[in-house]
């Protein structure tokens, strides 16, 4: 078990992003549950005081919002003109977790081979 150096935030939709998504194609006997069922998680920077949060959800709440949208409907003429970060907490649940374990075999790896070195089969060179 390896922690990551990273944080996570889990988004989950709320009643007013199931109202939307059934406006636009409704979908007989479509739960808040089911939608809520699956909720897309994100790695983000690792933080330690919960007064992060919200310099963290201020700094990436559009990006979410536009792949929570996206991922129900792809065409942006669909989605909700006037969004901002009220909007986005109305629409969504936003639950931070501080730490992050890889538990896969074999644990992710960053392979960070610079600017000049674009050498992806592990050879040095000789």
């Amino acid at each position: 078990m390896f922690e990551i150096d990273r944080s996570l935030i889990v988004v989950t939709p709320k009643q007013p992003f199931l109202d939307w998504a059934q406006s636009i194609d409704f979908e007989e006997g479509l739960t808040l549950e089911d939608v809520r069922e699956d909720s897309t998680a994100y790695l983000i920077p690792q933080y330690w005081e919960k007064s992060e949060q919200a310099e963290i959800l201020e700094w990436r709440y559009e990006l979410l919002f536009d792949v929570e949208l996206e991922s129900w409907f792809t065409d942006p003429a669909l989605w909700p003109q006037e969004r901002n970060l009220k909007m986005f907490l109305e629409w969504f649940d936003v639950d931070f977790h501080s730490l992050v374990f890889d538990l896969g075999e074999p644990p992710i790896q960053v392979i960070d081979y610079g600017p000049d070195d674009t050498d992806t089969t592990g050879s040095n060179g000789n």
